[in-house]
């Protein structure tokens, strides 16, 4: 096992796009590199499709149910302890670089030096969009994705150019250190999160014309589930494109910000090599959750279904075997593997060790579970993956069922036919030994409904945090 850690995330990568996982056109050169010299975990989730609980699930080892910070207006305080505190007890150098989205700088959140942090807005981030209950959302004005859509650069890209660079300095200073002691590192990048502007170069590998046709558009007579729907109603980004040229110039952005970020991750991964830190250093990548990318009309997180829960996860480093990886993993799991890396252990934490995965025999029945309370949805989502089965669990919803194996695109939802109402029941019970959906419903509605009265309540709550991506911190 190597003596340091180094930590890249991403924001809303969906796990499909890479060259490394079979994209047939999306170029991540960097990023499959990393994979063919490590181990890729083929069936890695987000503990919650959402920005803000699934950073606080990734500190801490644990659910969002579990710790009660449901959505976006509920940042990380350093409470509880994660595995940052894990390193810092045992005496490791633990430093950040760029986004975190927890509430407060000088929180302490388990680093000794947040470098450039992104947190949430004012401490408090969206406020408006934990009034979630049908009848009591409110839509705010413009445009989720933002204003412009097309080439160029955004305060995302030069905050991204700019974490890059500190995270090159950072490493070229380690390495000139003689006898440097065990560190770890963590670098949070935000593309290919919207704003959807790419720098020109990248936007130009994704001609219109490579562009497929879009998953199950509702154009086509698809009917969304009702949840996703009325999830989906509240800030409907695919009905306020302003042609089908904006909207086809869309997913050219997304794609041509996920090659921005893999060359950002490839600067980062030399300047690792050019300060002789390599061959003791493990590298972790992965992203907070994924994207739909128009799929079903849907665009950013905040759904149960492949693109939004599914993750990239990669890890490579000295005593790490190369391959894939098909027993299902989350954050979670992640979180228990960076402080076990350094003898520590999240005591209740529900993760698993990933080197211990990696070497073991692929465990495809093995649970993992994501959940969201956030954003437009009217009651909670649930999702459970084991084996081939994916169940979706909606309060107050049908359930959805999807056979992974003989449906990767979730294309035929099973979640009413009478021939799998046992394995739907099965995997219920599976899920009910993680959380109580309707308790847990309940108590975030509560939590929710307290924060907005503690803030001065709702009028004053619809004004609070940004509409859409959070503002970068400046220069």
């Amino acid at each position: 096992m190597s003596r340091n850690l180094l930590i890249l995330m991403s924001d809303e990568h969906q796990a499909r796009a890479m060259g490394c996982a079979g994209h047939p056109f999306v170029q991540t050169p960097h990023l499959d590199a990393l994979a063919a010299r490590g181990m890729r975990f083929t069936e890695a989730y987000t503990p919650s499709p959402i920005c803000v609980p699934a950073r606080a699930s990734f500190a801490t080892g644990r659910y969002a149910h579990q710790q009660r910070l449901w959505d976006n207006a509920m940042p990380y305080t350093g409470q509880p302890r994660g595995w940052g505190h894990q390193l810092q007890e045992r005496g490791i150098a633990v430093e950040s670089i760029g986004k975190l989205h927890y509430r407060y700088d000088d929180d302490d959140a388990g680093f000794d030096v947040e470098h450039m942090p992104m947190q949430v807005v004012g401490g408090h981030g969206m406020v408006w969009a934990s009034m979630r209950r049908e009848g009591e959302r409110k839509i705010r004005d413009g445009r989720m994705l933002g204003d412009y859509i097309g080439p160029g650069t955004s305060k995302y890209t030069e905050y991204d150019a700019r974490v890059t660079a500190r995270t090159v300095d950072w490493l070229t200073q380690r390495g000139a250190q003689e006898g440097t002691a065990p560190w770890c590192l963590y670098v949070g990048l935000v593309a290919p999160h919207f704003p959807l502007i790419a720098p020109p170069e990248f936007l130009d590998l994704y001609p219109p014309e490579m562009m497929p046709e879009v998953k199950l558009h509702p154009s086509t007579g698809y009917r969304r589930h009702p949840w996703a729907e009325a999830q989906n109603a509240n800030m409907d980004s695919e009905a306020k494109f302003r042609d089908p040229e904006e909207r086809l110039m869309a997913m050219r952005c997304y794609y041509g910000l996920t090659s921005w970020l893999d060359q950002n991750v490839g600067l980062i991964l030399q300047a690792l090599e050019d300060a002789g830190l390599a061959g003791d250093t493990t590298v972790v990548y992965t992203s907070d959750h994924g994207d739909n990318v128009g799929a079903r009309g849907l665009w950013g997180k905040s759904q149960m279904y492949q693109e939004s829960t599914a993750i990239p996860m990669i890890m490579a480093g000295p005593g790490i075997a190369r391959g894939t990886c098909a027993t299902p993993v989350s954050l979670i799991d992640l979180s228990q593997t960076l402080a076990e890396h350094f003898g520590g252990h999240l005591a209740d934490s529900p993760g698993e060790n990933l080197y211990a995965i990696a070497r073991a025999p692929d465990a495809p029945e093995r649970v993992v579970f994501s959940e969201y309370h956030a954003t437009g949805s009217i009651s909670a989502g649930y999702m459970l993956r084991r084996g081939r089965w994916k169940y979706h669990y909606y309060v107050g919803f049908p359930p959805e069922l999807f056979d992974l194996h003989a449906d990767p695109e979730e294309l035929v939802d099973l979640g009413q036919d009478p021939t799998h109402a046992a394995i739907r029941a099965e995997l219920h019970a599976a899920l009910c030994a993680i959380v109580d959906p309707e308790a847990a419903n309940a108590q975030a509605f509560a939590d929710q409904d307290a924060l907005i009265a503690r803030l001065g309540g709702p009028e004053k709550a619809f004004n609070m945090g940004a509409s859409g991506a959070t503002p970068p911190p400046e220069a």
